[in-house]
């Protein structure tokens, strides 16, 4: 397997794009802004024209795309991916979205006789570009081996969780703590900035501390300059609070600091800042204690 079609090359398909083309695969990309492939081109990656030119020219494609609602029609629509791709082409969901449109996926490719995974990460787009990320795997094992070297180009880990549907449930969870781990830092470091804690140096306590976490080395920094461009774009988190919300309401589980945590990035949104990434979400909190900084 050396030749990898992606579709939609945003923040985490262009991250995903370099590690594969740095692994020595050859990589065709396609996004519908034309735009976003353009500054991959110089580093080998080919163009292509549209679904049917990824299709024919791929072992294997990944597609990453920003909402349920399109992931749907690039794999499901009249001449998408499952309709389209050769028999040999193994089809890689790696978009977060719910698990019961995974297992349609599924099934639908099953029906074509079309290899399919269910095959999210974990990962910011910069923790991606460095390989510090995992991947979650549904589906069959032997279509996973199959796919193993173009994983291990990507993630320092490839998981296999079970059938599709259950990677897409585990990158639900694990994205419902990001989010809580991301609000939890923003308010404890608006709690000390209030009292008179410089956030830099509290950010440097708390490495070394029982409350160490991967989003504090992630976003700590950001929140203390306040710079927020986006590795996960807080509109995107948002989307993913809606799944969490819909599958905890589907299994019967409260996720009342979930729905927290939502409403706060909601609002954060609304202030003007979807398009920042999740740790602008310390704005809402700030302004709320009246530390409001530009």
């Amino acid at each position: 397997m050396k030749r990898i079609g992606i579709v939609g090359v945003g923040l985490l398909g262009t991250a995903v794009a370099s590690r594969l083309l740095e692994g020595g695969f050859e990589v065709i990309g396609y996004d519908t802004s034309p735009g976003q492939v353009v500054p991959l081109r110089v580093r080998g990656l080919v163009v292509a024209a549209g679904l049917a030119d990824v299709a024919a020219n791929a072992d294997a494609i990944f597609t990453m795309l920003p909402s349920p609602d399109s992931v749907e029609a690039v794999l499901l629509g009249a001449g998408g991916l499952i309709e389209s791709a050769p028999p040999s082409t193994t089809l890689i969901q790696m978009s977060t979205i719910s698990p019961a449109l995974s297992r349609r996926l599924a099934e639908a490719a099953a029906a074509r006789g079309r290899p399919f995974l269910d095959a999210p990460m974990s990962g910011t787009s910069a923790m991606v570009a460095r390989g510090d990320c995992v991947i979650f795997v549904g589906g069959d094992p032997d279509h996973l081996e199959a796919c193993r070297p173009a994983f291990a180009a990507i993630a320092r880990r490839t998981i296999h969780v079970g059938g599709a549907g259950i990677a897409s449930l585990a990158k639900l969870v694990t994205n419902l703590l990001v989010g809580l781990n991301t609000a939890a830092l923003a308010e404890a470091l608006v709690l000390g900035a209030k009292g008179g804690l410089d956030p830099a140096v509290l950010v440097e306590i708390l490495r070394d501390s029982a409350a160490a976490s991967k989003m504090l080395e992630v976003r700590g920094p950001l929140m203390v300059g306040h710079r927020f461009e986006p590795q996960m774009k807080l509109d995107l988190f948002l989307k993913d609070f809606r799944l969490m919300l819909e599958e905890g309401q589907r299994l019967g589980v409260a996720l009342p600091l979930t729905s927290l945590t939502q409403q706060l990035c909601t609002a954060t949104a609304a202030a003007g800042r979807g398009g920042q990434d999740l740790a602008a979400v310390i704005t809402t909190l700030e302004g709320m204690a009246g530390l409001a900084r530009a």
